[in-house]
């Protein structure tokens, strides 16, 4: 367990964690995860974000290489650009239905996501959020999307299949560009 000693908070934002990583939990009163807070933090291996917070920055969790599985709580509205990108060994995440932005590359490069239910409340799947997720078996884009970016599912290559609803107008340049088992 972390300390509130490893965590730098500013009026509500956490700024930065200095932290030897392993399973760190987020105290109450904070409101957002700022950028960069966990970036690079290749030992952090849980964390755990309280009911408070509704925003996750840019670069959050950049290359967060070990980190396992994440709930994001029912209060998070967005999730900023690069915000998970290479975490590699994420496993379960866990998106809420408030969200309604994601974005470029927010979980581009997590190899060992194999399953995503894009939450109701979102109407674009933004550009590369997918990207190079190696192991992503299933997905579930919800009747809300309207639009798909481009590269959001770049290289997917285990993706077996894929249902896009009806009020789909726009589909990115390689959005399913790589995805070798699709048929």
């Amino acid at each position: 367990m972390s300390s509130n000693n490893d965590l730098e908070i500013e009026n509500g934002v956490l700024v930065k964690y200095t932290g030897a990583g392993g399973d760190v939990v987020i105290p109450d009163g904070v409101t957002s995860i700022g950028e960069d807070a966990f970036a690079g933090c290749t030992s952090l291996t849980s964390i755990t974000i309280p009911k408070g917070v509704t925003s996750i920055g840019d670069y959050a969790f950049y290359e967060c290489a070990n980190l396992t599985n994440i709930a994001i709580p029912d209060s998070v509205t967005s999730i900023g650009d690069w915000a998970f990108y290479k975490c590699a060994n994420l496993i379960n995440i866990a998106i809420s239905d408030n969200v309604t932005n994601i974005g470029k590359c927010a979980f581009s490069r997590c190899a060992s996501l194999t399953n995503v239910v894009i939450p109701d409340s979102m109407t674009s799947v933004g550009d590369s959020v997918f990207d190079g997720c190696t192991g992503l078996q299933s997905i579930t884009i919800p009747d809300s999307v309207t639009s798909i970016g481009n590269g959001a599912f770049y290289g997917c290559e285990s993706l077996t299949s894929i249902t896009i609803p009806d009020g789909v107008t726009s589909i990115g340049y390689s959005a399913f560009s790589q995805c070798k088992s699709l048929i």
